[in-house]
């Protein structure tokens, strides 16, 4: 009878694990398909070199590892990213919390400002981008003829994406004013998780908004801080399609980010194993700085 009946569990178990299975196959094949496989392969490319086309895969080791510190386009794409990503960070999470808190009062219109400053996240690219180079342009942009109206003489007023010493402040500039909205969104629901009651009870204590604003509002939303910034650092050091459709990497190589470079390397030039190598880079890169960030965030919470 015992036996008959653990039979019957092993059973019962099995065709459970087997219905699971069945749901969850499906998802796996594709991640499996469409990201595991391709990433393995890119991998394995980091150590070859090849056209991408019926020449055989010749395996060169790491000799494309060796090859990106001599490849002066690596490392200035290298110190771009950085550089972008240092400024847009910090800028960002300035300008969204800003908003947020703004935004979190009782004013006119307060849905009608929100969605405003939301709407350039979800609009097109390509429509906010050509937008953008309208607003900026050297010669008849609205904010330079703004700019010479205020009194600055036309000699000196930039040239924005067409000057390789402005081009990079115009593509930060764009970056913040598209993404602010949205972490500014995130902010918001930060904001409105903060209880009242600490509020009242800094106010009995003396404190004026200022006060208020390091001692509750910020400590409370170190949680919201830290997801922004680990996102906003993720997506800073992938960033392309911002790079494509105002700069193109220009003026020059001023604005040249590893993943335009790799874009460059594979389908340009069609160097994939050069280009994966740059790839394996750029991923490990991000994941330190994604573990530092991680780990900062666990001793400041345990402190």
């Amino acid at each position: 009878m015992t036996n008959d009946l653990s039979k019957s569990l092993k059973k019962r178990r099995i065709k459970d694990n087997l219905v699971a299975y069945s749901f969850i196959m499906p998802n796996f094949l594709g991640f499996a398909v469409f990201t595991l496989g391709p990433i393995l392969f890119a991998v394995y490319l980091a150590f070859t070199k090849w056209n991408g086309s019926s020449a055989p895969i010749e395996w060169v080791g790491f000799d494309n590892f060796v090859n990106l510190w001599k490849d002066k386009l690596f490392l200035t794409s290298l110190k771009n990213t950085i550089v972008y990503s240092l400024a847009v960070v910090p800028l960002t999470v300035i300008a969204s919390l800003m908003l947020a808190i703004m935004l979190n009062q009782k004013i006119v219109a307060r849905n009608f400002f929100r969605t405003v400053n939301f709407f350039p996240y979800v609009a097109s690219l390509v429509a906010v981008a050509v937008v953008w180079n309208m607003l900026f342009n050297p010669a008849k942009g609205p904010v330079n003829q703004l700019l010479q109206a205020l009194g600055f003489p036309a000699e000196s007023l930039p040239r924005w994406a067409a000057d390789k010493n402005w081009a990079m402040f115009t593509v930060i500039l764009f970056s913040v004013w598209k993404s602010a909205g949205y972490y500014m969104i995130i902010y918001l629901a930060g904001l409105q998780g903060i209880s009242a009651q600490l509020y009242e009870a800094a106010t009995l204590d003396g404190a004026n908004r200022i006060q208020q604003f390091w001692h509750v509002t910020l400590p409370q939303l170190r949680p919201t801080t830290f997801f922004v910034v680990v996102m906003l650092t993720i997506q800073c050091f992938k960033v392309y399609d911002q790079i494509y459709m105002i700069t193109q990497g220009g003026p020059g190589s001023s604005t040249l980010v590893l993943v335009y470079y790799i874009y460059n390397k594979a389908f340009i030039e069609w160097d994939l194993g050069y280009a994966s190598a740059v790839a394996m880079i750029l991923f490990l890169l991000v994941l330190v700085v994604t573990l530092i960030q991680f780990r900062g965030e666990k001793k400041y919470a345990n402190s």
